[in-house]
């Protein structure tokens, strides 16, 4: 498909929801031409990887078998690494944010807190600690202060110590923690006692 063409992005999105309607969530995650096939173990897997396939080439879609990787127990995705019943940060994408220098500009700021916000499920308050440096995007309000910098050094500290959430299993039971003060309100999603993802 050209991506040229004006929405040619969502309409091919939405064509691999067609396609793969029945099996999305099941065994199959699928973001642009980014697809994820997972399976319990590897005889679901390989009867799982002759499906999607079947179904790619059923409707005159193919794979690039140099951009495959097939029965791996770990796998980077779209900036995360995700593992048996498990998912954390790509380490590549948190030495960037340890390495970042302090921002002098609003644009590198902007590109900061970018970088950091795509983890935010990772960190615990992470609007609380964010705050001071939301404050500088504000017209004419960049000065980098204490505060400022404090706030920065915090939210590198957080992303390094991010913890590793679990994948949903959607047959158990969810428990959803939430706490609220004057600053912000935060949430917890959980199974069994261990996060999903957090919200603040």
């Amino acid at each position: 498909m050209p991506f040229g063409l004006t929405n040619a992005p969502s309409t091919f999105q939405a064509t691999m929801n067609q396609l793969f309607g029945s099996y999305l969530y099941k065994f199959v995650i699928v973001f642009f031409d980014d697809i994820l096939i997972y399976s319990k173990n590897l005889t679901d897997h390989l009867e799982h990887l002759t499906v999607a396939l079947c179904c790619l080439r059923d409707n005159q879609f193919f794979v690039k078998l140099s951009k495959c990787s097939f029965c791996q127990s770990s796998i980077e995705y779209l900036g995360h690494i995700v593992s048996a019943g498990a998912v954390h940060a790509d380490p590549k994408k948190i030495e960037t944010m340890l390495q970042w220098p302090p921002p002098t500009t609003v644009k590198q700021l902007c590109g900061f807190l970018g970088l950091t916000d795509y983890y935010r499920h990772f960190v615990v308050g992470y609007a609380s600690i964010v705050a001071p440096l939301t404050d500088l995007l504000r017209r004419d309000a960049f000065t980098w202060s204490p505060a400022a910098n404090s706030s920065f050094t915090t939210l590198k500290h957080a992303m390094v110590k991010a913890p590793v959430l679990a994948l949903p299993d959607f047959s158990k039971e969810f428990v959803i923690e939430t706490d609220a003060s004057n600053d912000g309100i935060g949430v917890i999603l959980m199974q069994q006692g261990h996060p999903i993802a957090y919200f603040s």
